[in-house]
Order: structure tokens, then sequence, then C-alpha cells
């Protein structure tokens, strides 16, 4: 990571924002009033607050515990999650990222603490200077907003929604409730819209997810549709479903952009308390807390990126819904194609997955570590050294000699990744990318995206590549989304919408090309180098 401080802007610059009522700021920071009481989002359209009666926040649990309780008019925790936990890489930054996890909820405050190295009361310490309130409040506060979201969007009974917010007792629910928003929850349920224009399932739960905008929904269904394993994932042009295992058990979610133009999560859980976790990884997987305004302006900075900002605003880095099936993927599909590596982990999955019917019909899990470690040698294809660090990586992740969280610290996890067999710097820096949410990963290693900087007219040798692109610090993970994305390959499923690289390398006058088949090509976005690598590092196993 490249940030380590925090990034908000100071005191007079903040004030603007609320003046200008700017929905962009919307999450990452509140605004308290002393004279009210109250703390508000950023673009909250009450009248402005006296400069002198206004405290500024990082959190919305620091807030409250300063005595502040939301405004029940901008209602602060629906807004999208700080987009700082992402971009920073320090301790604050990833215990933020494991308490919105639910580490806190599952594992108390001393869990978190060992993830993170720190003991219980250092870590508080922490917390408490900078944003103004420890573990236990950030906590409260999650379940929070995850109980007014379940209030407002779905007809669960109070017992329900406490129990999938997280809460131990419709008590300890009421309660909170009550000294947050400042009203019980049948007050707050009241105030949601009477139409939705929704209707969930017996057993479903429906909600909307509050995204920044712009947000390029075609790449990010396009992605998860061209990755997607059968049986374990199912992609359309504007949906994505799957089953994945949470703590209470297994459970099935399907993000869809809705005819208002929202995403929305429709979901089925073995356990409610799994909810809170679910919601935060579906965000983490859309990369749904970005900002997207700030990223695009920092692009579109330099002439050679700005037609393909001006192309695809809003894009997105996708996210991983779990840290160690990330880690396993990554390695099967090195170096062949992205349709090959569907076709080996959809073997896999069809010979060592759990088929479940927790959705609406039966799919199967990812195979466990453990199993792959067992049997992945009878069912994998391919090179026998490649297989062999396959293997032991799914050893080493079951025993635990080897874990991956998205509290990670960044440069130890790619450390420790490189330390293994059969893991190369492609590997280990996708990884980053995807389980953490690094937003300054660049790939110089990945073809398909030295093949969209050159269709961009960027240099497309491998070190004249990672010399451009280090003028896009600290955003060099979503300037390889717009390399990929301007790739020949990737044309097929992002048509009709017409990419920045077809308008540059178009002549004047001439009509749009067609799509180039992605089953035809034999390397596509997200994928290492197939030609020979340099001795700095490999993806194939020695």
């Amino acid at each position: 990571m490249t940030t380590t401080a925090a990034a908000l802007p100071g005191f007079a610059e903040r004030y603007r924002v609320i003046q200008s009522r700017d929905r962009r700021f919307d999450g990452q920071f509140v605004t308290a009033v002393s004279s009210t009481g109250i703390y508000c989002r950023p673009s909250c359209p009450a009248r402005t607050p006296k400069e002198q009666n206004v405290t500024f926040y990082a959190t919305s649990a620091a807030a409250h515990e300063a005595g502040y309780r939301a405004c029940k008019r901008c209602l602060p925790e629906a807004a999208p999650g700080s987009p700082l936990w992402d971009v920073r890489g320090d301790v604050v930054a990833r215990a933020m990222r494991l308490i919105a996890d639910g580490v806190v909820d599952r594992e108390g405050v001393p869990g978190l603490a060992q993830r993170l190295g720190y003991s219980s009361r250092h870590l508080t310490r922490l917390l408490q200077a900078e944003l103004g309130a420890g573990p236990l409040a950030l906590a409260r506060a999650h379940r929070a907003h995850t109980a007014r979201a379940l209030l407002v969007g779905t007809d669960l009974s109070s017992a329900d929604v406490a129990f999938s917010a997280g809460f131990s007792s419709v008590r300890q629910f009421t309660d909170t409730i009550g000294e947050v928003f400042g009203m019980p929850p049948r007050e707050l349920r009241a105030r949601r819209p009477h139409s939705s224009g929704v209707e969930a399932a017996a057993g479903e739960i429906d909600l909307a997810l509050p995204v920044r905008g712009p947000i390029d929904t075609v790449g990010l269904f396009g992605w998860m549709r061209a990755h997607a394993i059968p049986e374990v994932e199912v992609g359309a042009d504007a949906s994505f479903a799957r089953v994945v295992r949470l703590p209470g058990g297994p459970a099935w979610f399907e993000v869809r952009l809705a005819d208002d133009g929202r995403l929305r999560l429709r979901a089925r859980l073995s356990a409610l308390a799994d909810l809170g976790t679910l919601i935060s990884r579906v965000r983490r997987l859309f990369d749904l807390d970005a900002d997207p305004l700030a990223i695009d302006e920092a692009l579109a900075r330099h002439p050679q990126l700005a037609p393909a900002v001006a192309a695809i605003p809003g894009v997105r880095v996708p996210g991983a819904i779990d840290a160690d099936e990330m880690l396993l993927r990554a390695m099967i599909g090195q170096q062949i194609s992205v349709a090959s590596a569907r076709t080996m982990q959809g073997r896999l999955t069809a010979a060592l997955g759990e088929q479940v019917g927790v959705g609406p019909e039966p799919m199967t899990l990812f195979p466990t570590p453990a199993a792959i470690a067992e049997r992945g040698l009878e069912v994998l294809r391919g090179p026998a050294a490649r297989m062999r660090a396959i293997v032991e990586a799914a050893e080493a992740l079951a025993d635990g000699s080897l874990t991956l969280g998205f509290g990670d610290d960044g440069v130890d996890q790619r450390q420790r990744l490189l330390a293994r067999r059969g893991i190369g710097p492609w590997t280990a820096d996708y990884v980053r990318m995807r389980v953490l949410g690094d937003p300054d990963v660049l790939l110089p290693g990945d073809v398909a995206a030295r093949a969209g900087a050159a269709a961009l007219g960027l240099p497309s040798d491998p070190a004249g590549f990672t010399e451009w692109s280090e003028r896009l610090s600290p955003w060099r993970s979503y300037a390889m989304a717009h390399y990929w994305y301007a790739a020949p390959v990737t044309q097929a499923w992002r048509s009709p919408a017409e990419t920045a690289a077809a308008v540059v390398a178009r002549p004047r006058g001439a009509r749009a090309r067609p799509a180039v088949d992605v089953a035809a090509s034999a390397v596509v976005a997200g994928r290492p180098d197939p030609s020979p690598r340099p001795s700095t590092g490999s993806e194939t196993p020695e």
C-alpha cells in the first residue's frame, strides 16, 4: 500500500463539502452538530450548521461515542463504506476490514488483535486515538448499519433482524437502535418507502446495495461471467450468483442490476448471523466502496489514458469472496486461458466440491483446501510440478501454516506467497489486488494488460509498461482494469459498449470492427504472460 496516513481533507475542506452537499464524500466522514446533538452524512439536505457547532468524525461510531445520534433525515448509516480502508494498508485500515467481516462478533477483540499481531489494549488505543472509537464500538456501529438496512429493506421480524445483524439478544438490538437512531426499531421501519417494488421469496433477503456512482456494471458483470466456475457461479449480463462458505454454513447470493438502476443483493443463508459478513464480502467482491470520481479524475489527468476513462467511467476492480479460494483459483489459472481455467476449476469442483441446496436450485461449493490437498492430484491436469505446487499450497492452507485474509498486511502477504514454490510475482500481486483490494498493483507480466496498453498507444514491453504506469500511483490497479478492457480479447463481452481502444485504433470515418471471440483467444484478462519469463520470478514451479 502507498498510503498509511489519514487521507481525509482538513476542516475547511470538509466544511466546504457539507456546504455543497457533495454526495461523493458520503461514508467518508460524518458531521456532528453540537447544537442539535445529531450527526449527518456530508450530503444531508438540512441547513448547513455554523462552523463553531461542527465536529467531523471519521466514523459514525466515533460520533456516537461522543454522544451524538444519527440524523433521521439523511440516515448516515445508509451511505456506502469509506474507501480509506482499501486505499490504506496500516493497522487501522486492516482492523476496519476485519471488523466489517464480523471478526469482533465471532472472535471478540482478542481475536481481532491476534489476527493483527497486537495486544487488545494496544489495538484499542490505536483505534481510539485515530477514529475516536474502539473495536467494540466500531463493531456495534456496523451491526446497527446492517440492522437499519434490514428494517427498511425487508419484512423480517424484529427478532430475525436482531440476530441477522449480529446482536446477541433482541433487547440489545432494541437498545442500540434507540441510541444510534433516536427511535425504536418499529418507528425506523415505518419510515421506509411504502413500496420498494421488490418481493422476496420465502426465506430470502433482498436489499439495495449503496454505491458511489458512476459504476461500470458492464465490466463487473462481464468479468464475473467470464470467470464463473460451472455449478459454483452463474453469470449473466446484469446479474451474478454463487454459493459460498460462511462461518455459520453455506449461503447463496445474487447481485443484480435492478430496473431502477440500483444494485440489489438477494440472499439465502444457513445462519442469519452471517448476513453482515456476506454483505461486507459482496461489497468487496464488487468494489462498491471505491471512490470512482477521485480515481477517474486522477487517471484522466494523463492524456494517454483519458480516452479510456471517458469511455468507461467508474471502473471497478473485482475483489474476492474467499481468500483461500482466490489463491487456488489464481494458481490453477496460471499461464492458461480463462476458458481452460474454468474447465479445470469446474472439473475440480465436480469431483471434490460439496453440493448444497441453500439456493433456489442445487449448486456446488468450491472445494475446501483440505479436499484439494487430499485428492487434488487425482483430478488436476497439467505439468506435474505445477499440480504439486497447487496441492502443496492447499495443504498449507488446510493445516494453517499459510493463512490469508482480508486483514493481511500487503507486504507481508506478498513475501509469504513468494516464498512458496510455484508462486511468482504475478500470482502474489494478483492475490493482493483481489483479496486486499490494494488499489496500487501493477502486473507487468500480464499479456492481456500489455496488449490493452498497446491498444491505447502506451508502451507494451514489460519495462516500458512498468515505467510508464508508475505515474498512475496510487491507482495502478484501476489502470490495470482499463488496460484489460482495452485489450482486443475483452471486446466480445463489453459489446455493445465501445472502449476507448476501439476509438483510438479505428481510422477516421471507419466503422467499428466486430468483437473478437473470447473463446478463440489463448490468453485473456487476468492471466500472466505465457512467454518465457525473466529470472526475477516465474509462475511455473521449478
